[in-house]
C-alpha cells in the first residue's frame, strides 16, 4: 500500500462526467486525483462506444440553457484539442399524439412528404408526427474521452485506472478516500461513478435504477445511412423509445432501444443474444429499410435511470464536501464537458442556480 496522497479534489469514476470534471478542475490549476475501478475504454459502464447523439430537442424548456451550454462546451473542446467531436446532421423525432419535444429552432412536422424530404431514409410510422431539430447530430464519444483525458493529464491531473474504492469518510478537514492502493485526502470528493453511484453514495440508492441497454451497429459507407439521407432519429413507442445515430464519419448506423432489464453492475453486462440482435435488426429494417442490417457490432451498456429522467447533481446535505454527479438516464453523455465545468464551479463554491432543477437539494438529499 502506498503512502497517503493529498489533493484539492478527488474524482471517483472516469467516464464522461468524471473525466470532464477532472479536466475542468485541472484547467483551473487545482490538484486533482481521478480514480476508476477499470481500465480506460472499458465496457462495464455507460461511456464506451464510438458515438452518441446530441440534440436541442428536449421535453421541457427548463433544459434549454443547459443544452446550449453543452453545445458551446463541445465546440470549445474541439478548439482546445484540435479534434472533430461533433457532426451536425439534423434530427427527426417521431411520436404519436401531442408533440413530445421542443427547443430552439425545433419545429413540428406533420406532413409525411415533408418528413421524407428532411430525412429520405427514415421511414416514419404511419400516423406519426415528428419534431425536426436542425442542430441535432453525432458526438464522437471515444474521441471525446481521449480528448478530455489529454486535457486533464496535460494540466497535471493524476488519473488512475484499475484501482478499487474501499470506502470514504468526510470530516472537519475534508475527505479521505481509501483504495486498494492507498489513501487520498482532499478538500472535496466528486462521485461520478455511473452505475456504482448508489453503492458509493447510499443517499442515491433509492433514486437510481440500472438498466441493461442493447445497440447494434451496421456496416459503414451505406448511402442510406449517411447524412443528409439519414440524421439522428427516434421513434416513441410504448415498448420503449427506439433511437438511431447516422453514419457520420464512417462510424456506421447505430440503433438501440431506450428500455431494458434491471442489472447489477457488479456482474459484467451480458452481450446481446442472437434473438436480441435479430429484434434490433428488424427494428432497423422497419425504420431505415434501405440499409443492409447485418451487424458489425452488437453491444450492451448500462443506463443509470431516475424515475423522471433528470440527473442528480450537487453537494450532499449531510456532507457538503461531497458532490454527486449522476448525470444519467440515457441522455447524459451529450452534457459531458458542460457538466464538468458546472461541477468544477460547485467544487470552488461558485453557485449554479441553473442546475436547481437537477440538484440534490431538489431530491431532499
Amino acid at each position: 500500500m502506498t503512502a497517503a496522497v493529498s489533493a484539492d479534489v478527488v474524482v471517483l469514476g472516469l467516464g464522461i462526467h468524471g473525466m470532464a470534471t477532472a479536466a475542468s478542475l485541472a484547467r483551473r490549476g487545482l490538484r486533482v486525483v481521478g480514480i476508476d475501478r477499470f481500465a480506460p475504454a472499458h465496457a462495464r459502464g455507460s461511456s464506451h462506444g464510438r458515438t452518441r447523439m446530441i440534440r436541442r430537442a428536449y421535453p421541457n424548456p427548463v433544459w434549454n440553457p443547459l443544452v446550449e451550454k453543452a453545445f458551446d462546451a463541445w465546440e470549445s473542446l474541439e478548439r482546445e484539442t484540435g479534434t472533430v467531436l461533433l457532426h451536425r446532421t439534423g434530427g427527426l423525432y417521431a411520436h404519436a399524439g401531442a408533440a413530445q419535444l421542443q427547443g430552439p429552432d425545433c419545429v413540428l412536422v406533420e406532413d409525411p412528404a415533408e418528413m421524407a424530404s428532411l430525412m429520405p431514409s427514415f421511414a416514419v410510422p404511419d400516423g406519426y408526427r415528428s419534431v425536426y431539430d436542425p442542430s441535432a447530430g453525432v458526438i464522437e464519444a471515444e474521441r471525446a474521452l481521449v480528448a478530455l483525458r489529454h486535457v486533464a493529464t496535460t494540466a497535471g491531473a493524476d488519473l488512475r485506472s484499475d484501482e478499487r474504492i474501499l470506502g470514504w469518510d468526510a470530516g472537519p478537514t475534508g475527505v479521505e478516500v481509501r483504495t486498494d492502493r492507498g489513501v487520498v485526502r482532499a478538500a472535496r470528493l466528486v462521485v461520478a461513478a455511473g452505475p456504482w453511484a448508489g453503492k458509493l453514495l447510499p443517499q442515491l440508492s433509492d433514486l437510481l435504477e440500472v438498466w441493461r441497454i442493447l445497440t447494434v451497429t451496421v456496416r459503414p459507407g451505406q448511402s442510406a445511412g449517411i447524412p443528409p439521407a439519414l440524421g439522428a432519429f427516434s421513434v416513441d413507442r410504448p415498448e420503449g423509445l427506439v433511437f438511431g445515430i447516422p453514419d457520420a464519419d464512417g462510424n456506421g448506423v447505430k440503433l438501440g432501444v431506450d428500455a431494458g432489464e434491471i442489472w447489477d453492475p457488479e456482474t459484467p453486462v451480458a452481450p446481446p443474444t442472437p434473438a436480441e440482435v435479430q429484434e434490433l435488426r428488424a427494428l432497423l429494417h422497419t425504420y431505415v429499410p434501405a440499409l443492409d442490417t447485418a451487424p458489425v457490432e452488437a453491444a450492451a451498456c448500462l443506463y443509470t435511470m431516475t424515475a423522471d429522467k433528470r440527473f442528480v447533481i450537487g453537494a450532499l446535505a449531510d456532507t457538503p464536501e461531497v458532490i454527486a454527479v449522476s448525470a444519467c438516464s440515457g441522455h447524459g453523455f451529450k452534457f459531458g464537458p458542460a457538466l464538468g465545468d458546472a461541477v468544477a464551479d460547485l467544487c470552488e463554491g461558485i453557485p449554479r442556480a441553473d442546475l436547481d432543477f437537477l440538484s440534490t437539494a431538489r431530491r431532499g438529499i
